[in-house]
């Protein structure tokens, strides 16, 4: 101004105007859609003053702080489940999941999250974040919606020690959630097999109930669960280890399986799994690398009910859906068995997929030769609309009840090696006698030279003597021994009176005394265990089987930690055969699973009242123990009974470490 004071302009009102327009453009551009939703997962945004909602508001001076739907990175990757599933699933530790399985997963997930409405997603951020909260939750803190879905496993090395108990030993398989090791049981000095998981994860509750689950179970058809524990910031989970045994993958990889061995894979692994289904557990994810054959020719199944808990697959909405999915995966392994394809379009476990022009076609018409009754048996339990109209197989009950059905398959005859006759090097062989026509006819043969004929003639002579003596001798000797036998069992039946000895052999005595003596067979009716100490019944689902007439199938005993000794935790296990009614019993073989020590007792009056709790000392040792694979207990003078126990007092050490054998069949004789 004139008078030199500076003139102060007032702004305010423009700044102002400007300040509005600013706040109209931003709020206009989050109601088309143009700028990213506000991150309400937090609840702690939830309770933020409104003294801080203009911190939320983007300022017109400066445009980078309006977030862009655009640009992917401005979208957190914690709330995309199909990032975090796929990155996550695609690892393997048993097996990978199939397409099937991941879109289950992202079915399942998408489903427990609810969309937002178009309302809320056109509400800006800074009213959503306004929202009043709820002053006394009712969140469950067990319920895990509200843990991280996705969290590291925890880092271990080689060495490391869990539960002041198991050492690491080596990483078998890795993933973004849980981590499979072998290790070493310090206490037990055995080898054991780990998952390790963080105990924050949204899986980890549902991991622990299911190893709990199936440590209850306690069918030695399955890996056994041995610990389950969650502590501090690790869960993790302890399982039996099989150092000899190979996966059915391993075993598909040279090509498919013969009918026999697939039929007694399938049959195994159903019947396993019928039992589980009876005690309300479900496996969920059976694959080609959860069936284990051991040395012993036995199937045994891993991660029962903890493999889908790990890898976080949806749970079945009903029993009966459970139900389906393990028969149809039973199902899919007969029929990789049976083809060597994998029975979907995806190339899985080393084995070729099947073209779409091939879906829902029964195992004998992808592969020539396949057995008709296993590959129906495949198609019924795998499709729900099985080829030529055949009646779908839905539970593992009904499946094992289709098995029993099968004629049965034989092993097949082991291949002999070619047999080449060795060089005869016998200078008293007989020669062959010359043939004077082929001698004539065949002109590449030289007749002998006339000095040679002599010489040769009188070889053959003294061959002859030789012959014609030795055989005399024998015949002699055979006289002899003849008479001696005759003369002691004449002494032995008449006392004082001497019987001359018959001049000619007579085979008329001997033949008849062995006819009395032939063995009768004598069915069995029934099997029982038998326990003195008292308990359950061992392996009460495979009594039967030690008395079926296959040689295949067996009772098996439990696995235990020590050998039988008088005076330890168990002095033996027995079996009780139930012949139905007092019989004479002159003979019984048995036949074990591996090089097994019994003795054969009968009861006595007092033992027949209570048969399987009554004490060792009421039955009656009638055959002394007898180490081996198949023993022959032949009795001096045949006993009537109805029962017999076959008491084992020895078991083989199986591969696993545990003490552990079976009875594959009994045949009794009178």
């Amino acid at each position: 101004m004139a008078d030199g004071t500076k003139a102060v302009v007032d702004t305010s009102a423009a700044d102002a105007a400007a300040d509005e327009a600013a706040l109209a453009a931003a709020i206009d551009e989050f109601a088309d859609g143009k700028a990213a939703p506000a991150d309400d997962s937090s609840s702690d945004d939830d309770s933020s003053s409104a003294d801080d909602s203009s911190a939320d508001v983007p300022s017109s001076d400066d445009p980078a702080d309006v977030p862009s739907s655009d640009d992917p990175a401005d979208i957190p990757s914690s709330d995309d489940p199909v990032g975090a599933s796929v990155g996550e699933e695609t690892s393997e530790i048993t097996a990978p999941l199939s397409v099937n399985e991941i879109a289950a997963e992202l079915a399942a997930g998408s489903a427990s999250k609810p969309k937002p409405s178009a309302a809320q997603a056109a509400e800006p951020a800074g009213a959503a974040r306004r929202q009043p909260t709820d002053p006394q939750p009712t969140v469950d803190p067990r319920d895990t919606a509200t843990l991280p879905r996705t969290l590291p496993a925890p880092l271990r090395h080689s060495g490391d020690k869990i539960g002041h108990r198991y050492r690491l030993e080596e990483c078998i398989s890795q993933t973004e959630t849980f981590s499979s090791w072998r290790a070493v049981d310090e206490k037990l000095r055995r080898a054991v097999g780990v998952h390790l998981m963080a105990s924050g994860h949204q899986r980890a509750r549902k991991v622990l109930a299911a190893a709990k689950s199936a440590a209850l179970l306690g069918d030695p058809r399955f890996v056994q669960v041995l610990d389950a524990v969650q502590e501090g910031e690790l869960v993790y989970v302890v399982r039996e280890w099989l150092p000899h045994a190979s996966d059915l993958a391993k075993l598909l990889v040279n090509g498919p399986m013969e009918p026999h061995e697939a039929y007694q894979m399938v049959r195994q692994v159903t019947d396993a799994v019928a039992a589980a289904h009876r005690r309300g557990q479900a496996h969920l994810r059976l694959t080609p690398r959860c069936v284990l054959r051991t040395d012993s020719g036995q199937y045994r199944i891993n991660g029962i009910a903890v493999d889908a808990a790990l890898r976080g697959l949806p749970d079945e909405d009903s029993a009966d859906d459970a139900e389906r999915a393990d028969t149809r995966a039973i199902g899919v392994l007969l029929f990789a068995a049976l083809t060597h394809r994998w029975p979907y379009p995806e190339d899985r476990y080393d084995l070729q997929g099947l073209p779409k022009g091939l879906q829902n076609a029964a195992p004998d018409q992808v592969r020539a030769g396949v057995h008709k009754g296993l590959s129906e048996l495949a198609a019924r339990a795998l499709f729900d609309h099985p080829p030529h109209h055949a009646e779908p197989i839905t539970t593992p009950e009904e499946l094992a009840k289709a098995i029993t059905l099968l004629p049965r398959i034989r092993q097949p005859e082991p291949e002999l090696p070619a047999f080449t006759a060795p060089p005869r090097h016998n200078t008293h062989a007989l020669p062959t006698a010359p043939n004077p026509t082929r001698a004539i006819a065949d002109p590449a043969t030289a007749p002998l030279p006339p000095s040679s004929r002599p010489t040769a003639v009188r070889r053959t002579r003294r061959r002859l003597r030789r012959v014609v003596k030795a055989t005399a001798w024998t015949v002699a000797l055979g006289a002899i021994g003849v008479a001696s036998w005759q003369l002691v069992d004449n002494l032995r039946h008449s006392g004082p009176a001497i019987a001359a000895p018959q001049p000619s052999v007579s085979t008329a005595a001997p033949s008849a005394h062995a006819a009395a003596h032939t063995p009768v067979p004598i069915p069995a009716k029934a099997a029982l265990s038998y326990n003195p100490k008292g308990g359950s019944e061992e392996s009460k689902w495979a009594l039967d089987k030690a008395i079926d007439g296959d040689p295949n199938t067996a009772w098996p005993t439990y696995g235990y930690d020590d050998q039988f000794a008088p005076g330890g935790y168990k002095e033996g296990t027995g079996l009780l055969i139930d012949l139905g009614s007092p019989q004479p019993v002159s003979s019984v073989t048995v036949q074990f699973v591996g090089t097994t020590t019994a003795e054969l007792r009968i009861p006595n009056a007092q033992a027949t009242e209570n048969l399987q709790k009554a004490p060792l000392s009421d039955f009656t040792v009638v055959a002394s123990k007898k180490p081996g694979n198949s023993v022959d207990y032949t009795l001096d003078n045949p006993v009537t009974t109805r029962y017999l126990l076959i008491w084992l007092t020895a078991l083989p050490k199986d591969t696993d470490g545990k003490y552990r054998s079976g009875v594959a069949e009994v045949k009794v004789s009178g």
